[in-house]
């Protein structure tokens, strides 16, 4: 003899717990219609005693809502992106809202294809960094947005798509960490994680342009970067700036070409932590040493970065702010509220460890 039940328990099992009619015992549960505090209270002990759980597809049905937001992120394996879904699945969960996320590659197809999963999820919004480029490639968001679920982009923006975002200042970051290497008497820099190009342009308008019409992070970055060199009067040299495919070995790849120039860089800016990683490789396999022989700043600060040796200097995102404040802008669209297109742009830091030396000339 056993006392499993055969089958979960039902609404009509809840309400005869409760003594409250089925009806009412539905609404409760439902989360529609009107229910006094006193009976809704018996219902909710009463469906938790004998193990009740609301069939969440039912009631979106019924409602509308799912209290679910779908996140799509470039590649959850990134450590900024893992931080940016906490910072969504914390602020979300606060308010009663779970959090389904997927991971593109940055790839459009599957940025498209993740879309409509999360719409036929009915989820209630969208946070998206998206890998789209213009309004042209955004048609599935602007699909969504047809369908009534508020979006909102993370991390970076589409050109053209008058969206609700939440980003960082990536002009003025790669501007200051620039700057501070060209302070400390650098005046070849490398820039790691550039247009992704077959060829390397040999003028410095023809990098800006494509730049510009690539990723809008990846625009920005290397804008702060010419930025700075025209702040100092440096002269801009293509073949300090990485082209290709953007992935680790690529990186590496060009890091080691740079190192290997007749007049190689004494620092090296990385703009995403696989170009950090790849450029470290590079550095290492030339026989020579982070600080002493070749600074380095990278973007996204960790706490691997920190116990390097030496430690390096970092970009701080505030990763779970962003998730947060993006998760926030997003639960007051669902709510009703926030009519007008908005920007938001919160701050990084530079954190400043042992990476960045004098050039070992200047030290001489």
């Amino acid at each position: 003899m056993t006392n499993e039940r055969a089958a979960p328990p039902t609404i009509s099992e809840v309400a005869a717990e409760a003594g409250v009619g089925r009806s009412t015992a539905a609404r409760t549960l439902g989360g529609y219609g009107y229910v006094s505090p006193e009976v809704r209270e018996r219902v909710l002990a009463a469906a938790e005693r004998i193990g009740y759980r609301t069939n969440a597809l039912a009631r979106s049905m019924s409602t509308g809502v799912t209290h679910t937001i779908g996140v799509i992120v470039a590649d959850i394996a990134n450590p900024f992106f893992g931080g940016v879904v906490r910072g969504i699945s914390d602020a979300s969960r606060t308010r009663g809202f779970d959090t389904l996320v997927l991971s593109t590659y940055e790839k459009l197809a599957e940025e498209i294809a993740a879309t409509d999963v999360l719409i036929d999820k009915r989820v209630d919004g969208m946070i998206i960094a998206s890998a789209a480029l213009d309004p042209a490639s955004a048609d599935h968001i602007l699909q969504a947005r047809s369908r009534g679920i508020p979006v909102i982009l993370v991390d970076r923006v589409v050109r053209g798509l008058h969206l609700d975002a939440v980003v960082i200042d990536n002009r003025t970051a790669s501007r200051e960490a620039v700057a501070r290497l060209i302070a400390a008497g650098h005046r070849r820099v490398g820039f790691v994680w550039g247009p992704p190009l077959a060829e390397r342009p040999s003028r410095r308008r023809d990098f800006i342009d494509v730049a510009a019409r690539n990723l809008s992070t990846d625009g920005e970055r290397l804008q702060g970067y010419l930025d700075a060199l025209d702040d100092e009067g440096i002269a801009f040299d293509p073949e300090l700036v990485m082209v290709g495919p953007k992935d680790e070995e690529r990186a590496e790849a060009e890091a080691t070409r740079m190192l290997g120039l007749a007049d190689a860089p004494t620092a090296m800016f990385c703009t995403e932590t696989d170009a950090v990683t790849g450029t470290l490789r590079a550095i290492r396999a030339a026989g020579l040493h982070v600080g002493s022989d070749v600074s380095l700043i990278g973007f996204d600060d960790s706490s691997w970065a920190a116990v390097m040796e030496p430690p390096l200097t970092m970009i701080e995102q505030p990763m779970l702010a962003l998730g947060e404040r993006a998760a926030e802008a997003l639960l007051e669209m669902i709510d009703g509220g926030a009519d007008s297109v908005r920007v938001h742009t919160l701050e990084t830091r530079l954190i400043e460890r042992a990476s960045v030396q004098p050039p070992p000339a200047a030290r001489a």
